[in-house]
């Protein structure tokens, strides 16, 4: 019984990390990089679509991305849902593709990128917390129910501090890496 509610916690805990994952994948870094509007939704055709799925992103160079839409009449769109997004990015349409080049990073910038690196990262661990905290709820009941004694709800408390204190650690280290890439020059 105990052991169903421990996989599901660390699904679920596993799932915080791969989203936080997902979301830095979107913030602007140095270098160019696919992600940074992959997800960017463009109104096609009165629904809002990934732009992913609207045409082909490249990088041609470390500080230029290429947008290539399948639907030339889609460009517009495109351009419109880059203007607005908060990447402070300005897209050139030559009629045929996208091009958007990315200028160096200001000090002030990096900083404010940081922030929000552990905006997203404290963010994901209350998400973890959440979901430690609804897994001892679900012991406490158990042991309520004389399902588990006292003794195996205290093994079970530590066992689920651990996993937590895991998951935690991994947010920390993926926050990490991306604030260093964010402070690389």
């Amino acid at each position: 019984m105990a052991d169903d509610v421990f996989a599901d916690a660390e699904r679920r805990m596993k799932h915080a990390v791969e989203a936080l994952e997902r979301d830095l994948s979107t913030i602007r870094t140095g270098r160019a990089s696919p992600a940074l509007v992959e997800q960017l939704h463009v109104e096609y055709y009165g629904t809002p679509t990934p732009l992913q799925q609207l045409a082909t992103i490249s990088v041609p160079d470390p500080r230029q991305l290429t947008i290539q839409p399948w639907d030339r009449s889609q460009l517009g769109a495109i351009e419109k849902a880059i203007q607005k997004s908060d990447l402070g990015l300005t897209p050139n349409n030559d009629g045929t593709l996208i091009r958007i080049n990315l200028p160096p990073l200001t000090e002030e910038r990096r900083k404010d990128l940081v922030k929000l690196v552990h905006k997203k990262t404290d963010e994901s661990k209350v998400a973890v917390r959440n979901v430690r905290r609804d897994v001892h709820d679900k012991l406490r009941d158990q042991e309520k129910a004389k399902q588990i004694s006292e003794d195996e709800l205290k093994r079970n408390t530590e066992r689920l501090q651990k996993l937590t204190d895991k998951y935690i650690d991994e947010l920390d280290k993926v926050g990490q890496i991306k604030e260093h890439e964010i402070l690389e020059v």
